[in-house]
């Protein structure tokens, strides 16, 4: 059996949390219906959870780095106890067009960019073959494709609806659950 890390890739507005715009707060952030449920199946399938965001938030100067830390810990403790623990998250504060100067570039970690998955395989000797990303938006298809995940699965935004396949995505679904339910996931998991 192989012994590198398999990992499921979350996006976090519109996959784990409602995406309202520029969510930083306790108060803003609801969980997608779901998806702490699909996050504790996919652990208790032996996939590490990790969290790649781009939170230009950050970088157009509506929150600062320390609202965004506070908020993903508190997150990641009602993960945790919910069985659905988070081995880090990654985000991106750059945008080319940051208000904040020191934020505003363009990076390697921004998706499309694949660079918060390349630094999680390798910080965790994750095989990226034996590995999912999962979320709602086309960006993020195309950087788990760059990061060579093998499979990459477009969800609804909030989990409203079926989305319209990417070039990338590998299987398109309308949240987290439903996606970790399916048949295709059981599929996944015998396959790998």
């Amino acid at each position: 059996m192989d012994s590198r890390i398999r990992a499921a890739f979350l996006d976090r507005d519109g996959v784990i949390n409602i995406d309202s715009g520029y969510v930083c707060r306790r108060d803003e952030f609801v969980f997608v219906p779901g998806a702490v449920e699909a996050c504790r199946i996919l652990s208790r399938a032996g996939f590490k959870l990790f969290v790649v965001t781009n939170q230009s938030g950050i970088g157009r100067g509506y929150y600062t780095e320390e609202d965004f830390l506070r908020l993903t810990s508190w997150m990641q403790n009602e993960m945790a106890s919910d069985g659905a623990p988070i081995e880090k998250v990654y985000f991106c504060p750059h945008h080319p067009d940051a208000k904040i100067e020191r934020y505003r570039r363009v990076c390697r970690c921004r998706k499309p960019q694949p660079g918060m998955i390349l630094d999680a395989i390798g910080e965790f000797g994750i095989d990226p073959a034996r590995s999912v990303i999962f979320g709602d938006s086309p960006r993020d298809m195309e950087a788990g494709a760059a990061a060579g995940v093998r499979e990459r699965i477009l969800l609804g935004t909030d989990g409203k609806a079926i989305p319209s396949a990417s070039a990338d995505s590998t299987a398109v679904f309308n949240n987290l659950l439903s996606a970790v339910t399916s048949p295709w996931f059981r599929s996944f998991c015998t396959d790998i």
